[in-house]
């Protein structure tokens, strides 16, 4: 699917700061691709647009190759949406967990002031490790 190709350095050449050239075939078409990410990267994600590719190719009737990547590119756009949406929302659920967390601590600190196990009092020390 996908191999490091630099004209003037053959295979894995660096070039442009870092970057490697790519060679990739989506449906049956070859591009070159530029990228500072590794091989294994850039394969992963040459195969999850040739995937979406052909999944838009095989849905149209028509057979066009633009329309199926304006399909893909939507159906790639629409799992990026969800996936931050669905983040956003885990993010948003774990601050409120913590924010709980904290408020239910500061009601029971004053509470554990001067009791034999508060971290630092006289009798904590003697069990303190070292």
């Amino acid at each position: 699917m996908s191999r490091p190709y630099d004209q003037i350095n053959g295979p894995n050449a660096p070039s442009d700061h870092g970057k490697k050239t790519y060679e990739l075939n989506f449906a049956g078409l070859t591009y070159k691709l530029k990228s500072s990410h590794d091989q294994a990267t850039v394969q992963e994600l040459a195969q999850i647009v040739d995937q979406k590719l052909q999944q838009a190719l095989s849905t149209l009737k028509s057979g066009s190759y633009q329309s199926a990547a304006v399909l893909a590119a939507l159906n790639i756009a629409e799992e990026l949406i969800t996936l931050r949406r669905n983040a956003i929302e885990a993010l948003d659920r774990l601050e409120n967990r913590t924010q709980r967390l904290l408020d239910a601590q500061a009601k029971v600190r004053p509470q554990l002031k001067g009791t034999p196990h508060e971290p630092g009092s006289d009798e904590d020390k003697s069990t303190q490790a070292f």
